[in-house]
């Protein structure tokens, strides 16, 4: 039995960005974010000092979304989302990946139709 594949485009991996080569017009996703939380909070399970913070690394669920930087005033980094929503990332606290323009193009695009539909469609049920 022969197969044949057909890729349409041509794959693409982010890459962690130092907070200092970030631009205005670059396109970044959060690759993972530090917590801090009080030592006490783990039941003394561990060799730490009570009153010393421990720093833990999770993924956040929208890992992976196109934001656009629109301001840096390092650690600060002011983004958009494809939403309009906009905030400010501390880089100190955030993993940042800058994404190839031609992804984050595409999801930026798609995700602003999708919620300029969902908008029209409530908007015509009131």
């Amino acid at each position: 039995m022969k197969t044949a594949t057909q890729t349409q485009g041509t794959m693409t991996v982010a890459a962690s960005v130092a907070p200092e080569d970030l631009r205005c017009g670059d396109f970044v996703a959060v690759l993972s974010e530090v917590i801090e939380l009080p030592s006490f909070l783990w039941f003394g399970s561990l060799p730490f000092e009570q009153d010393e913070p421990m720093r833990t690394r999770f993924l956040p669920t929208d890992a992976g979304t196109p934001l656009k930087v629109r301001a840096i005033c390092l650690p600060f980094v002011f983004v958009e989302s494809p939403s309009k929503d906009c905030q400010t990332l501390d880089v100190r606290r955030v993993q940042l990946a800058r994404l190839s323009p031609s992804y984050a193009q595409n999801v930026w695009t798609r995700q602003r139709k999708q919620l300029k539909k969902r908008s029209n469609q409530s908007q015509q049920s009131s």
